[in-house]
């Protein structure tokens, strides 16, 4: 054969399988490749929405870590004043508390004070009638000169 023949014949199968290739093999591939690049590109699509919205989220969440920690500060102020209000009025009870014993304390011993200057005044008086009876040798009744024994202990 003829190198030209040969020369031409490999030509014409070779456009033979490009036509063929070209017709039926390129479509499906360009059709598969393009859906491939249009996944590829939503998925980097949804990618970066994915990012946007956890950045979002983070805001938020930083936002609402704030306001909590905001919250709880205010509350635990809150407490601390009620605290020391609660302290200031257990700190006034009981003093207002102690007032009161104190005042009854006084008030009961100035009441045995004063019992026992009666106690007192009496046993002074019956000690008084008993020295005057010695010294005057005979018995003083205690009925008869009731108005100077009670003159006696009152000067007492």
């Amino acid at each position: 054969m003829n190198l030209n023949a040969t020369l031409f014949a490999q030509f014409v199968v070779f456009f033979i399988l490009a036509g063929f290739t070209m017709k039926f093999m390129w479509p499906p591939l360009m059709k598969a490749l393009d859906e491939r690049a249009q996944k590829i590109t939503e998925g980097l699509a949804a990618a970066d929405r994915g990012k946007a919205e956890m950045a979002a989220a983070e805001k938020r969440v930083q936002a609402e870590l704030a306001s909590a920690r905001d919250e709880g500060q205010k509350r635990i102020g809150e407490a601390e004043k009620r605290a020391l209000i609660i302290i200031d009025e257990a700190k006034k009870t009981a003093s207002e508390e102690a007032a009161r014993i104190i005042a009854n304390a006084q008030a009961d011993a100035e009441q045995q004070v004063t019992k026992a200057r009666e106690v007192l005044r009496a046993q002074v008086a019956t000690l008084a009638v008993k020295g005057a009876e010695q010294i005057l040798k005979r018995e003083v009744n205690p009925a008869v000169h009731a108005d100077l024994l009670n003159q006696l202990q009152t000067e007492l």
